[in-house]
């Protein structure tokens, strides 16, 4: 073989293995990653007690939060892997999913602190072929996966229903009634990052069905500090303004991974209720993450709902019966009635079950002591209550 033929043969060889990593980095590489970073310790099916089988199917099942609109999957088949999918939903009997968008998150990503300087969600639009002008704008990002719920909405031919407004929530749940397979989408987004710094914005993600935003994620922004964050300020001029734009719109706060500064800003400036769609609380796992006492009191007094996550950070432990802990601290510190679901689903946590599990929190909440009517509350009652009183009105 001459020198030109195997010039030849290499050049072949190499353009055929850079042909095979990219299409591992586009095909291979999501999925494997996603299966990684939203585990399930124990996968279905799932049983619990005649009991609780029988009060579960009763309920009307509401949960604050679940990334599921970050990965590649297709919600509208039940998968393999994460979390939620309308057919998990279905079999979960949830009525009423907030589904929340992240926009960017830093490497090496930790609770204690953490910069801005780097973009995991970046790679990742670039491995799900995301639309290029999301590769350098939090904004479009958003509104990316916004429309993918919209997508989502209509090929589930019916099954899925946005809700926007409170006359929204009031026909789904007339429906809802005698039609027990119908889900409830909402929208919101995780940091005020995905503004990209102008407070204008909003109304972009207000149009495109956002009616929750978290002032801050993992780090700090040119709104609020984060609790994970560098500095761990509050409220800025800016933040101070977004919060006062958010309550005309009545889009709702979330004060989720805030700093203890930015709770305290938020509390002194609402008037409107605030809710924290995803946490822990220091009763019973205490860290950086968490609510303490005092805050789950201040947040009760402002009207405020609280939602308890399902990760070992959230509730120092790996199973039903630590959440039902959790959720009976926040309701005894708090009051029954400001406590909720917040799952964190597809957020990149490893969690006990997926959504077509939670009849074992239902189980866990009877096990601890819990009556009927008051676990109805907590697993969705008293979010469906909030929702109807704070959404747009139109």
């Amino acid at each position: 073989m001459g020198k030109r033929s195997r010039r030849r043969w290499l050049v072949l060889g190499a353009g055929l293995l850079f042909a095979v990593a990219l299409a591992g980095f586009f095909f291979v590489a999501p999925p494997i990653v996603e299966a990684q970073r939203n585990a399930v310790l124990h996968p279905p099916p799932y049983r619990a007690s005649a009991r609780a089988a029988a009060l579960h199917r009763r309920l009307l099942v509401a949960d604050l939060h679940a990334d599921s609109l970050l990965w590649g999957r297709d919600l509208a088949r039940r998968g393999r892997r994460g979390h939620v999918d309308l057919p998990r939903l279905v079999e979960g009997n949830v009525a009423l999913q907030m589904f929340t968008i992240v926009t960017k998150t830093p490497r090496n990503l930790n609770i204690e602190r953490n910069d801005d300087r780097t973009d995991n969600i970046r790679l990742l639009a670039l491995a799900q072929r995301w639309p290029a002008r999301t590769y350098g704008s939090l904004l479009e990002r958003a509104l990316y996966q916004a429309e993918r719920l919209d997508d989502l909405a209509w090929r589930s031919e019916g099954r899925l229903v946005r809700i926007r407004s409170t006359p929204d929530l009031a026909t789904f749940l007339a429906r809802r009634q005698t039609e027990p397979e119908l889900v409830g989408a909402l929208l919101g987004v995780e940091g005020a990052h995905a503004l990209d710094g102008d407070v204008a914005h909003l109304d972009r993600l207000y149009d495109a069905g956002v009616r929750m935003i978290g002032l801050a994620h993992f780090f700090d922004n040119a709104f609020a500090g984060s609790a994970h964050g560098t500095g761990k300020g509050g409220l800025t001029e800016a933040g101070r303004a977004l919060v006062r734009r958010m309550e005309e719109k009545r889009i709702l706060v979330d004060l989720s991974h805030a700093s203890a500064r930015t709770i305290d800003d938020v509390l002194a400036l609402a008037r409107r209720p605030v809710v924290v769609s995803h946490t822990g609380v220091k009763g019973t796992c205490d860290n950086q993450r968490n609510l303490s006492d005092d805050q789950l009191r201040r947040i009760a007094r402002n009207g405020g709902l609280i939602g308890i996550g399902y990760w070992n950070f959230a509730v120092c432990g790996e199973g039903a019966p630590a959440i039902a802990r959790a959720l009976r601290h926040a309701a005894r510190i708090a009051g029954i009635d400001h406590v909720a679901l917040g799952s964190d689903y597809d957020g990149a946590v490893t969690v006990p079950f997926d959504a077509s599990g939670l009849v074992l929190v239902t189980q866990a909440l009877l096990d601890v002591g819990f009556s009927p009517e008051d676990i109805a509350r907590i697993m969705g009652g008293n979010a469906a209550a909030f929702l109807a009183a704070n959404l747009p009105e139109r």
